[in-house]
């Protein structure tokens, strides 16, 4: 199992596999052409609502990985697929936030590797 996190504006890898950008918004400066994306996963991004209350403080980290969790919980169809080709194959999560340690592929990495212990690919 194979589930990385990378910045985006990082240059991509052969060792990165499929790049997955799990942002809702496109980051700034960033030109489409030369993102190197397999797929560009809005709806694994966190609700705005839920983006807005984080907005990236530290001591809000594990209420928001709670809440999110909530979130992806109801989006199996959206990760559930993603979670199974990392069972196989290297997945990189990509975000633009510029905190490395609070974010929300950080949180979704978390999320996919706990689903796979547990249950494993189809």
């Amino acid at each position: 199992m194979s589930i990385l996190v990378k910045r985006i504006h990082e240059p991509a890898a052969k060792t990165d596999g499929y790049r997955v950008l799990v942002d809702r918004l496109w980051p700034r400066g960033l030109k489409k052409e030369t993102a190197a994306l397999d797929r560009w996963a809005k709806e694994l991004a966190p609700t705005s609502t839920l983006r807005t209350w984080f907005g990236h403080a530290p001591e809000r980290w594990d209420g928001f990985r709670h809440r999110y969790a909530c979130e992806l919980d109801a989006l199996v169809e959206h990760w559930q697929p993603l979670a199974e080709r990392a069972a196989r194959h290297p997945v990189t999560l990509l975000y633009a936030a510029r905190d490395e340690e609070h974010n929300n592929a950080v949180a979704l990495q978390a999320y996919l590797q706990n689903w796979l212990r547990t249950h494993g690919p189809r």
